[in-house]
């Protein structure tokens, strides 16, 4: 037990498949076994000083972690014989995911709370298929238990969000968990959850982005959806008739995120007034922003990025004059090569363009900018960009009347290519056995480089002793301070860009100056 659980266990490559088997045939046998044997695997222990036993919980995940090439090829499995049912090959992550989740149906109830903190460290692991498959456990347990259970589970997470500081791959992990728990509840402990994380209460506002409406009964998602979208276009209105500062810019995207979570699930619950609101919000919105801004402001990136798809969700009725805007802002952002998330958004309007007929007189300024936005994305080395530009512009190209310009789009037979192959649904990348085989193998070197990174900057924050050559454990809150001072340094850079590009506003002397006092006092709590 000891050499299989070792918190230092570090094996060879070649090896990290076997184990992870291995722990899932002892796994496979547990629950036969008495409570204390169960308790025993499960349960993790520090034998020594130096020696720590981990559980079999965190043990699965971490060895399933170290099979990246296995789960890439991917290498196929026996599956479980089924009633009536012809047995079918499985890939790895099938078979760890059945197995794990028959484990959970069967297990001894004490080992619950072990679950359970396996599970949430699992969720937020750097690793994106480790999270996967805890949710995909999480997601089995909660319909597996009781409807108090998975709303126990649903509202435990809920707080994890809220507690979050700020933007970053945990909060991510979460939000995807939410969503899926969010599935489900079942309607009463849905209307519990409203009443206890009311849209009407701003510090809630931030969780509903993460929550599809979807998910709820019909007249449920409309009083969701009204509360959501009322709260949303109040504090979007507020924003836009106050001082307007980029300090403020991540709340407001924090509102538009879920007014756009609003229209993607529950657009039918809006009112005329509503939709009409949020275009208008959208439009004013669009009225403040330019290239430099949006290439020099992570924020203003997000916001960008919000707006395209609640500007392409409204694009029938949005005036044309405000499509040409958008298109040429789009055109001169993408020669300054933004980055991916931007070019993604960009993706998400173009595509929606396929519904909208360009008028006469607007088509000479548009048509040839759309072109040369699918010429150049067309053209991206980033798959993930490639894939989403494929599908988007086969999606443009189904859907519009404007015909002419789709082979104006495909300017190279690289890229003629490539759109054919999508359609054909056939790989544009011949790749022979051996080839796939080496090159799974260099990924995996680089993802187990990867993790050995993640791991360290882990233990560098958990661990209480101080590293050699070092007088003393850097607080957290140093590096609070740190990100303190480069926000307020980047918002006085901001407030530089803006004033030489436009007057200044009669107000801005004075905020100076009222930040200056606070400077000054902030100096004599240091001093």
């Amino acid at each position: 037990m000891q050499v299989v659980l070792d918190g230092k266990l570090e094996l060879p490559c070649e090896l990290q498949f076997p184990q992870c088997l291995l722990l899932i045939v002892i796994m496979d046998k547990l629950p036969s076994q008495p409570e204390d044997v169960q308790a025993l695997w499960c349960t993790e222990s520090r034998l020594s000083e130096a020696t720590t036993r981990v559980s079999l919980f965190k043990a699965v995940f971490c060895s399933f972690e170290q099979c990246a090439g296995e789960l890439s090829l991917p290498i196929h499995l026996q599956g479980v014989k089924s009633k009536g049912q012809v047995e079918v090959a499985v890939t790895l992550y099938q078979h760890i995911c059945v197995h794990l989740c028959t484990f959970i149906a069967s297990f001894h109830p004490s080992l619950f709370p072990e679950l359970d903190v396996a599970l949430l460290n699992a969720v937020l692991s750097a690793n994106m298929i480790t999270s996967l498959l805890a949710m995909d456990a999480w997601c089995f347990l909660s319909r597996y238990g009781t409807a108090e259970l998975c709303a126990h589970h649903v509202t435990v997470v809920a707080h994890l969000i809220k507690s979050c500081p700020g933007e970053c791959y945990q909060l991510t992990n979460l939000s995807i968990l939410l969503r899926r728990l969010f599935f489900f509840m079942a309607p009463p402990q849905q209307v519990e959850f409203i009443q206890k994380f009311s849209p009407k209460a701003a510090e809630n506002l931030p969780l509903w982005q993460y929550i599809s409406l979807q998910a709820l009964p019909a007249e449920l998602r409309k009083q969701a959806a009204h509360e959501v979208t009322r709260a949303g276009i109040a504090r979007c209105q507020e924003w836009l008739s106050s001082s307007r500062t980029l300090g403020e810019l991540e709340s407001l995207n924090t509102l538009l995120s879920a007014l756009l979570a609003v229209c993607n699930c529950a657009s039918e619950a809006l009112d005329i007034v509503q939709k009409t609101t949020i275009m208008e919000i959208g439009s004013q919105l669009w009225a403040l922003l330019n290239t430099k801004l949006v290439t020099g402001q992570p924020y203003v990136q997000q916001t960008f990025s919000l707006l395209l798809p609640l500007l392409g969700f409204f694009v029938q009725t949005l005036d044309p004059h405000l499509i040409s805007q958008v298109v040429t802002l789009q055109t001169s952002l993408l020669k300054l090569e933004p980055p991916d998330h931007v070019c993604l958004a960009v993706l998400d309007f173009v595509s929606s363009l396929g519904k909208f007929f360009i008028p006469q007189a607007f088509q000479d300024k548009i048509l040839p900018s759309l072109s040369s936005i699918f010429a150049s994305l067309l053209a991206d080395r980033n798959w993930i960009v490639e894939q989403h530009t494929l599908e988007a512009f086969t999606q443009f190209a189904e859907g519009t009347n404007h015909e002419e310009i789709v082979p104006q789009c495909l300017r190279s037979e690289d890229t003629k290519n490539k759109v054919v192959s999508f359609l054909e649904k056939t790989g544009f990348v011949d790749e022979t056995a051996a080839a796939r085989v080496e090159r799974v193998k260099q990924e995996k070197g680089i993802f187990r480089e990867h993790l050995a990174k993640v791991a360290v900057e882990e233990a560098k924050w958990s661990s209480l002793q101080p590293y050699a050559k070092r007088p003393r454990q850097e607080s957290p809150l140093e590096e609070e301070y740190r990100s303190a001072l480069q926000a307020a340094s980047g918002a006085l850079e901001a407030v530089e860009s803006l004033l030489q590009v436009s007057p200044a506003p009669d107000w801005l002397l004075l905020k100076m100056e009222m930040l200056q006092e606070r400077i000054d006092e902030l100096k004599r709590h240091v001093l």
